[in-house]
Protein backbone atom coordinates (compact mmCIF):
# COMPACT_ATOMS: atom_id res chain seq x y z
CA UNK A 1 0.00 0.00 0.00
CA UNK A 2 1.55 3.26 -1.08
CA UNK A 3 0.55 6.58 0.47
CA UNK A 4 0.17 9.80 -1.79
CA UNK A 5 -1.15 12.85 -0.77
CA UNK A 6 -3.13 13.82 2.20
CA UNK A 7 -4.26 11.18 4.78
CA UNK A 8 -5.63 11.28 8.33
CA UNK A 9 -4.01 9.81 11.01
CA UNK A 10 -5.02 8.81 14.26
CA UNK A 11 -2.49 8.91 17.26
CA UNK A 12 -2.67 7.37 20.21
CA UNK A 13 -0.35 8.18 23.68
CA UNK A 14 -0.53 6.62 26.72
CA UNK A 15 3.63 6.33 27.89
CA UNK A 16 2.94 7.78 31.17
CA UNK A 17 -0.30 9.91 33.19
CA UNK A 18 -1.78 11.46 29.99
CA UNK A 19 -4.46 9.84 28.03
CA UNK A 20 -4.24 11.18 24.55
CA UNK A 21 -6.00 10.89 21.08
CA UNK A 22 -5.49 12.85 17.98
CA UNK A 23 -6.54 13.19 14.68
CA UNK A 24 -4.02 14.72 12.90
CA UNK A 25 -4.05 15.66 8.27
CA UNK A 26 -1.07 15.32 6.64
CA UNK A 27 0.64 15.78 3.58
CA UNK A 28 4.32 17.55 2.20
CA UNK A 29 6.00 14.01 2.12
CA UNK A 30 9.56 14.17 3.28
CA UNK A 31 10.72 16.86 2.16
CA UNK A 32 8.04 19.63 3.04
CA UNK A 33 5.73 18.22 5.93
CA UNK A 34 2.67 19.88 6.90
CA UNK A 35 0.49 19.33 9.69
CA UNK A 36 -3.45 20.43 10.48
CA UNK A 37 -5.10 19.31 13.78
CA UNK A 38 -8.40 18.20 13.46
CA UNK A 39 -8.70 17.45 16.82
CA UNK A 40 -6.48 16.43 19.91
CA UNK A 41 -7.70 15.09 23.21
CA UNK A 42 -5.60 14.88 26.70
CA UNK A 43 -7.45 13.40 29.78
CA UNK A 44 -4.42 14.44 32.32
CA UNK A 45 -3.95 12.32 35.56
CA UNK A 46 -1.90 15.27 37.40
CA UNK A 47 -4.54 15.90 40.26
CA UNK A 48 -4.41 11.78 41.01
CA UNK A 49 -1.02 11.51 41.45
CA UNK A 50 -0.21 14.52 43.31
CA UNK A 51 -0.78 12.89 46.53
CA UNK A 52 1.91 10.69 46.00
CA UNK A 53 4.63 13.01 44.64
CA UNK A 54 5.05 11.42 41.09
CA UNK A 55 3.31 8.83 38.93
CA UNK A 56 2.22 5.83 40.08
CA UNK A 57 2.05 2.74 37.40
CA UNK A 58 -1.18 0.69 38.49
CA UNK A 59 -3.08 4.01 38.72
CA UNK A 60 -2.19 5.50 35.30
CA UNK A 61 -2.91 2.32 33.68
CA UNK A 62 -6.46 1.75 35.33
CA UNK A 63 -7.24 5.59 34.20
CA UNK A 64 -5.75 4.83 30.59
CA UNK A 65 -8.21 1.92 30.51
CA UNK A 66 -10.93 4.23 31.53
CA UNK A 67 -10.19 7.61 29.64
CA UNK A 68 -9.38 5.67 26.00
CA UNK A 69 -13.46 4.78 25.09
CA UNK A 70 -14.43 8.06 26.86
CA UNK A 71 -11.81 10.34 24.55
CA UNK A 72 -12.29 7.86 21.49
CA UNK A 73 -16.39 8.36 21.82
CA UNK A 74 -15.74 12.21 21.94
CA UNK A 75 -13.51 11.88 18.60
CA UNK A 76 -15.99 10.31 16.57
CA UNK A 77 -18.60 13.34 18.06
CA UNK A 78 -16.08 16.41 16.64
CA UNK A 79 -14.61 14.15 13.51
CA UNK A 80 -17.55 13.38 11.72
CA UNK A 81 -17.51 8.70 11.57
CA UNK A 82 -13.76 9.47 12.11
CA UNK A 83 -12.35 8.46 9.20
CA UNK A 84 -8.85 7.90 9.32
CA UNK A 85 -6.00 5.71 6.99
CA UNK A 86 -3.18 5.04 10.04
CA UNK A 87 -3.00 4.44 13.28
CA UNK A 88 -0.42 5.63 15.46
CA UNK A 89 0.49 4.43 18.72
CA UNK A 90 3.33 5.08 21.00
CA UNK A 91 5.29 1.72 21.79
CA UNK A 92 8.07 3.42 24.15
CA UNK A 93 9.27 4.28 26.09
CA UNK A 94 7.65 4.91 29.33
CA UNK A 95 5.86 2.78 32.07
CA UNK A 96 4.93 -0.68 30.35
CA UNK A 97 1.79 -1.21 32.18
CA UNK A 98 0.79 2.41 30.58
CA UNK A 99 2.12 1.44 27.07
CA UNK A 100 0.09 -1.15 26.71
CA UNK A 101 -3.13 -0.24 27.08
CA UNK A 102 -2.63 2.31 24.17
CA UNK A 103 -1.24 -0.58 22.02
CA UNK A 104 -4.19 -2.95 23.21
CA UNK A 105 -6.55 -0.18 22.24
CA UNK A 106 -4.83 0.15 19.00
CA UNK A 107 -4.95 -3.41 18.46
CA UNK A 108 -8.97 -3.46 18.94
CA UNK A 109 -9.33 0.11 16.83
CA UNK A 110 -6.92 -1.51 13.91
CA UNK A 111 -9.16 -4.60 13.59
CA UNK A 112 -12.34 -2.96 13.88
CA UNK A 113 -11.32 -0.10 11.69
CA UNK A 114 -9.32 -2.29 8.94
CA UNK A 115 -6.45 0.11 9.10
CA UNK A 116 -3.00 -0.57 9.52
CA UNK A 117 -0.79 0.23 12.43
CA UNK A 118 2.71 2.01 12.75
CA UNK A 119 5.13 1.78 16.23
CA UNK A 120 5.99 5.57 17.11
CA UNK A 121 9.00 6.04 19.78
CA UNK A 122 7.72 8.74 22.22
CA UNK A 123 10.95 10.97 21.62
CA UNK A 124 10.40 10.87 17.89
CA UNK A 125 6.72 12.54 18.80
CA UNK A 126 8.25 14.78 21.09
CA UNK A 127 10.83 16.10 18.15
CA UNK A 128 7.93 15.76 15.03
CA UNK A 129 6.20 18.46 18.20
CA UNK A 130 7.90 21.05 16.72
CA UNK A 131 5.86 21.13 13.19
CA UNK A 132 2.34 21.31 15.21
CA UNK A 133 0.70 24.60 15.47
CA UNK A 134 -2.74 25.80 17.09
CA UNK A 135 -3.38 27.58 13.81
CA UNK A 136 -1.52 25.58 11.41
CA UNK A 137 1.39 24.17 10.23
CA UNK A 138 3.87 26.90 9.70
CA UNK A 139 6.61 26.65 11.87
CA UNK A 140 7.34 30.23 13.30
CA UNK A 141 10.28 32.13 15.60
CA UNK A 142 9.70 35.41 16.50
CA UNK A 143 7.11 36.25 13.76
CA UNK A 144 9.28 34.59 11.00
CA UNK A 145 8.73 31.91 8.62
CA UNK A 146 11.52 29.10 9.45
CA UNK A 147 12.63 26.76 7.29
CA UNK A 148 13.43 23.19 9.00
CA UNK A 149 16.80 22.55 7.22
CA UNK A 150 18.59 19.48 7.90
CA UNK A 151 21.08 18.31 9.56
CA UNK A 152 19.38 19.31 13.00
CA UNK A 153 21.03 18.89 16.57
CA UNK A 154 17.85 18.31 18.90
CA UNK A 155 18.21 18.90 22.76
CA UNK A 156 15.12 16.29 24.33
CA UNK A 157 14.49 17.26 27.94
CA UNK A 158 11.76 15.56 30.13
CA UNK A 159 10.88 14.05 33.46
CA UNK A 160 12.36 10.62 31.87
CA UNK A 161 15.38 11.98 29.44
CA UNK A 162 17.47 14.05 28.93
CA UNK A 163 19.46 13.49 25.22
CA UNK A 164 21.58 15.53 22.39
CA UNK A 165 20.62 13.65 19.35
CA UNK A 166 21.72 14.54 15.86
CA UNK A 167 19.35 14.23 12.90
CA UNK A 168 20.29 13.88 9.28
CA UNK A 169 17.26 13.42 7.96
CA UNK A 170 13.66 12.53 9.73
CA UNK A 171 13.65 8.59 11.64
CA UNK A 172 17.52 8.93 11.46
CA UNK A 173 18.50 9.31 14.96
CA UNK A 174 21.80 9.20 16.39
CA UNK A 175 22.54 10.23 20.19
CA UNK A 176 25.41 12.36 20.98
CA UNK A 177 25.25 12.21 24.84
CA UNK A 178 22.27 11.73 27.72
CA UNK A 179 21.89 12.10 31.22
CA UNK A 180 23.46 9.47 32.99
CA UNK A 181 21.64 9.48 36.31
CA UNK A 182 18.21 11.57 36.85
CA UNK A 183 17.08 13.14 33.80
CA UNK A 184 16.05 17.34 34.32
CA UNK A 185 12.49 17.09 34.44
CA UNK A 186 12.91 14.58 37.27
CA UNK A 187 15.09 16.67 39.16
CA UNK A 188 13.03 19.65 39.08
CA UNK A 189 10.49 17.56 40.07
CA UNK A 190 12.75 15.97 43.35
CA UNK A 191 13.60 19.66 43.95
CA UNK A 192 10.32 20.48 44.16
CA UNK A 193 9.42 18.01 46.73
CA UNK A 194 12.23 19.50 48.76
CA UNK A 195 10.77 22.92 48.73
CA UNK A 196 7.49 21.12 49.25
CA UNK A 197 6.14 22.65 46.28
CA UNK A 198 2.72 20.28 44.75
CA UNK A 199 3.35 18.03 41.89
CA UNK A 200 4.20 18.46 39.00
CA UNK A 201 6.97 20.67 40.43
CA UNK A 202 8.72 22.00 36.91
CA UNK A 203 5.85 24.31 36.66
CA UNK A 204 6.02 25.50 40.44
CA UNK A 205 9.99 25.82 39.87
CA UNK A 206 9.43 27.67 36.94
CA UNK A 207 7.32 30.30 38.80
CA UNK A 208 9.07 31.06 41.12
CA UNK A 209 12.51 31.15 39.97
CA UNK A 210 11.03 34.01 37.98
CA UNK A 211 9.52 35.59 40.92
CA UNK A 212 13.49 35.65 42.11
CA UNK A 213 14.56 37.29 38.54
CA UNK A 214 12.35 40.05 38.56
CA UNK A 215 12.03 41.38 42.12
CA UNK A 216 14.65 43.89 43.36
CA UNK A 217 17.50 42.30 44.55
CA UNK A 218 18.19 42.38 48.13
CA UNK A 219 21.69 41.05 48.32
CA UNK A 220 21.29 38.64 51.31
CA UNK A 221 23.50 35.62 51.63
CA UNK A 222 20.21 33.26 50.44
CA UNK A 223 20.28 35.32 47.27
CA UNK A 224 23.70 35.26 46.25
CA UNK A 225 23.28 31.15 46.31
CA UNK A 226 24.53 28.98 43.65
CA UNK A 227 24.66 25.39 42.94
CA UNK A 228 27.13 23.41 41.18
CA UNK A 229 27.41 22.87 37.46
CA UNK A 230 27.24 19.35 36.69
CA UNK A 231 29.66 17.63 34.13
CA UNK A 232 30.28 21.19 33.01
CA UNK A 233 34.31 20.31 32.54
CA UNK A 234 33.47 16.97 31.16
CA UNK A 235 34.56 16.28 27.49
CA UNK A 236 32.05 14.26 26.40
CA UNK A 237 28.09 15.61 25.84
CA UNK A 238 26.51 13.58 28.58
CA UNK A 239 24.53 14.88 31.69
CA UNK A 240 24.16 14.69 35.57
CA UNK A 241 21.66 16.18 37.72
CA UNK A 242 21.43 13.78 40.58
CA UNK A 243 24.24 15.77 42.11
CA UNK A 244 22.56 19.03 41.57
CA UNK A 245 19.45 17.75 43.38
CA UNK A 246 21.75 16.61 46.29
CA UNK A 247 23.29 20.11 46.50
CA UNK A 248 19.95 21.67 47.11
CA UNK A 249 19.19 19.27 49.69
CA UNK A 250 22.03 19.98 51.55
CA UNK A 251 21.35 23.96 50.86
CA UNK A 252 18.36 23.24 52.82
CA UNK A 253 19.46 21.39 55.73
CA UNK A 254 22.45 23.66 56.21
CA UNK A 255 21.37 26.90 55.42
CA UNK A 256 24.46 30.19 55.27
CA UNK A 257 25.67 30.75 58.68
CA UNK A 258 24.87 33.60 60.16
CA UNK A 259 22.18 34.76 57.05
CA UNK A 260 18.35 34.60 56.63
CA UNK A 261 16.68 31.69 56.24
CA UNK A 262 16.89 30.61 52.62
CA UNK A 263 13.86 31.66 50.97
CA UNK A 264 12.33 29.29 48.39
CA UNK A 265 11.97 31.75 45.27
CA UNK A 266 15.90 31.86 45.84
CA UNK A 267 16.48 28.35 45.95
CA UNK A 268 14.13 27.63 42.68
CA UNK A 269 16.07 30.30 41.10
CA UNK A 270 19.46 29.38 42.05
CA UNK A 271 18.70 25.68 41.07
CA UNK A 272 16.85 26.57 37.66
CA UNK A 273 20.29 28.11 36.87
CA UNK A 274 22.62 25.58 37.17
CA UNK A 275 20.26 23.07 35.56
CA UNK A 276 19.39 25.32 32.38
CA UNK A 277 23.69 26.16 32.45
CA UNK A 278 24.34 22.67 31.91
CA UNK A 279 22.31 21.82 29.18
CA UNK A 280 22.81 24.96 27.12
CA UNK A 281 26.59 24.56 27.83
CA UNK A 282 26.61 20.58 26.56
CA UNK A 283 24.22 22.15 23.32
CA UNK A 284 26.22 24.61 22.48
CA UNK A 285 29.17 22.38 22.36
CA UNK A 286 27.36 20.13 20.04
CA UNK A 287 26.27 23.05 18.05
CA UNK A 288 30.29 24.07 17.52
CA UNK A 289 31.38 20.56 17.26
CA UNK A 290 28.52 19.56 14.43
CA UNK A 291 27.36 22.88 12.25
CA UNK A 292 23.74 21.79 12.29
CA UNK A 293 21.50 23.56 10.09
CA UNK A 294 18.70 23.68 13.08
CA UNK A 295 18.53 23.42 17.04
CA UNK A 296 15.63 21.93 18.24
CA UNK A 297 14.18 21.98 22.17
CA UNK A 298 11.44 19.28 22.75
CA UNK A 299 9.81 17.70 25.80
CA UNK A 300 7.99 19.10 28.72
CA UNK A 301 11.19 20.98 29.74
CA UNK A 302 11.17 23.04 26.34
CA UNK A 303 8.42 25.09 27.97
CA UNK A 304 10.52 26.64 30.40
CA UNK A 305 11.20 30.02 29.35
CA UNK A 306 14.81 30.87 31.11
CA UNK A 307 15.75 27.82 29.41
CA UNK A 308 14.31 29.44 26.05
CA UNK A 309 15.68 32.80 26.85
CA UNK A 310 19.05 31.57 27.73
CA UNK A 311 19.51 28.79 24.19
CA UNK A 312 18.47 31.18 21.89
CA UNK A 313 20.91 33.96 23.08
CA UNK A 314 23.81 31.23 23.01
CA UNK A 315 22.67 30.47 19.72
CA UNK A 316 22.40 33.66 18.57
CA UNK A 317 25.94 34.53 19.74
CA UNK A 318 27.47 31.52 17.86
CA UNK A 319 25.45 31.76 14.36
CA UNK A 320 22.64 34.38 13.57
CA UNK A 321 21.78 31.87 10.76
CA UNK A 322 20.59 28.62 12.93
CA UNK A 323 16.94 29.39 13.93
CA UNK A 324 15.74 27.42 17.61
CA UNK A 325 12.95 25.69 17.24
CA UNK A 326 10.47 25.08 20.45
CA UNK A 327 7.15 23.22 20.42
CA UNK A 328 4.43 25.43 20.06
CA UNK A 329 3.03 25.63 24.47
CA UNK A 330 0.19 23.06 23.72
CA UNK A 331 2.54 21.09 22.56
CA UNK A 332 5.50 20.46 24.65
CA UNK A 333 3.77 17.89 27.04
CA UNK A 334 2.67 14.37 26.30
CA UNK A 335 0.17 14.55 23.59
CA UNK A 336 -1.42 12.48 20.62
CA UNK A 337 -0.92 14.74 17.46
CA UNK A 338 3.24 14.48 17.99
CA UNK A 339 2.38 10.61 18.07
CA UNK A 340 0.49 10.98 14.74
CA UNK A 341 3.07 13.81 13.08
CA UNK A 342 5.95 11.02 13.63
CA UNK A 343 3.09 7.93 12.38
CA UNK A 344 3.35 10.16 9.23
CA UNK A 345 7.37 9.85 8.80
CA UNK A 346 6.92 5.66 9.74
CA UNK A 347 3.89 5.61 7.05
CA UNK A 348 6.41 7.01 3.71
CA UNK A 349 8.70 4.49 5.67
CA UNK A 350 6.14 1.48 5.25
CA UNK A 351 6.68 0.97 8.91
CA UNK A 352 4.10 -1.12 9.37
CA UNK A 353 3.50 -3.43 11.73
CA UNK A 354 0.97 -6.13 12.15
CA UNK A 355 -1.17 -5.52 15.24
CA UNK A 356 -0.18 -8.82 16.90
CA UNK A 357 3.43 -8.09 17.02
CA UNK A 358 2.98 -4.74 18.66
CA UNK A 359 5.11 -4.41 22.15
CA UNK A 360 5.46 -2.53 24.91
CA UNK A 361 9.15 -1.23 25.17
CA UNK A 362 9.83 0.90 28.62
CA UNK A 363 13.10 1.65 27.62
CA UNK A 364 13.46 2.15 23.67
CA UNK A 365 15.88 4.03 22.66
CA UNK A 366 16.26 6.16 19.22
CA UNK A 367 18.39 4.87 16.63
CA UNK A 368 19.17 5.34 13.06
CA UNK A 369 16.27 3.96 10.93
CA UNK A 370 17.03 1.02 8.01
CA UNK A 371 17.49 2.82 4.53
Amino acid sequence: MIYIGTMRILGIETSCDETALAVVEADGGLERPRFRIESSLVASQAELHAEFGGVVPNIAKREHAKNLPILFKQLQTINDKLQTDIIAVTVGPGLEPCLWEGITFAQSLARDLKKPIVAVNHMEGHIASVLLSQNGSEIKLKKENIKFQFPALVLLVSGGHTELVWMKRWLDYEILGETQDDAVGEAFDKVARLLGLPYPGGPEISRLAEKARTRPPKMSKAELLTFPRPMIKSRDLSFSFSGLKTAVLYALKNPPAGGPELDKADVARAFEDAAVEALVFKTIKAVKAKNPETVLVAGGVSANRHLRREMETAVVDISASIPVLYPDPAFTGDNAAMIAAAGYFHTFKKDFVKPEELRAKGRLRLTASAS
